[in-house]
């Protein structure tokens, strides 16, 4: 379900078997790298309330690395969480072409995950609709959306899980800004348009680059999509490589930025649906004395 946010572009898809060979022991730097990362998951999962006792969270899995590392992430809360919660994963088969159909069941079956694969042929409909050259994803990502509400609705599903990362949330901030015109991100936990969901991203406060050393060191059977990673020149692949820039010229700046996005002071902005700014005349404290 990772629409264009899911390319995995900096580190190139390979297709490898699911089922793993014994991994030696992990370094000390891999421990730590999985500790600070359960630590960031687990303040967002507490900040915004993302996951409540019974809940049961159906985990979208993609076969990129962000979807990959978000259901490691929650297998390994779930051993320790206090509270408990039903993991079931499930992957969405647009009947691309050359799609290795058999590399997620595997790799779930490897892990005892429970898992569910639904099959809907979107990538025909994708391809006819949309004219050559012209972006995809739009259409792709509400189709995918689309057929896994429908899959929650039908199965019980409390909440459904998403692999977006910190930096994909500032990517869709300066695509609204410059593009759409609208100071919005993309939030941790939202409802459904239609009420009826609620959608978390767990790894809301987990940057990009942690991600990329995580799922190279887990060796995950990456899968590529052959229609947003056959498109270079996304909008978003050009915001990404702008915040790349400044973090590597400015180091900090992508954190301050994302920082700002949980300090939001709506008087110091220019929208009157946000701000009673009619009610700051009758708030004004009058001047001492007597002008007269």
């Amino acid at each position: 379900m990772n629409s264009a946010v899911d390319l995995d572009l900096p580190l190139v898809p390979r297709i490898v078997s699911p089922v793993l060979p014994a991994a030696p022991r992990p370094s000390r730097s891999f421990k730590r790298l999985q500790a600070e990362m359960r630590g960031l998951v687990g303040k967002a999962i507490a900040d915004y309330a993302m996951i409540a006792d019974g809940d049961k969270i159906m985990v979208c899995l993609s076969g990129g690395k962000d979807s990959y590392t978000l259901l490691d992430m929650l297998l390994s809360l779930q051993r320790s969480a206090p509270v408990s919660f039903e993991l079931l994963a499930v992957n969405l088969d647009q009947k691309q072409p050359g799609f290795p159909a058999h590399v997620l069941p595997d790799y779930l079956k490897s892990l005892r995950v429970p898992f569910h694969v639904i099959e809907q042929d979107t990538y025909s409909v994708v391809k006819r609709l949309i004219p050559e050259g012209k972006t995809m994803c739009s259409l792709c990502s509400r189709m995918r959306r689309g057929a896994l509400y429908r899959y929650a609705s039908e199965n019980g599903v409390t909440k459904i899980a998403l692999g977006h990362h910190r930096d994909d949330l500032l990517e869709t901030l300066f695509l609204n800004l410059f593009y759409g015109g609208k100071l919005k991100a993309m939030p941790p936990k939202l409802l459904s348009d239609d009420g009826r969901h609620i959608v978390i991203r767990p790894l809301a406060y987990v940057p990009e680059r942690e991600i990329m050393r995580y799922a190279r060191a887990r060796h995950f059977p990456l899968i590529p999509c052959t229609l947003c990673g056959s498109q270079p020149n996304l909008q978003r692949e050009v915001v990404g490589r702008m915040l790349r820039d400044w973090e590597r010229t400015h180091p900090g700046r992508v954190e301050s930025i994302f920082a700002a996005l949980r300090d939001v002071q709506p008087s110091q902005l220019a929208d009157p649906a946000l701000f009673d700014f009619a009610a700051l005349d009758a708030g004004r404290t009058p001047s001492g004395g007597d002008a007269g």
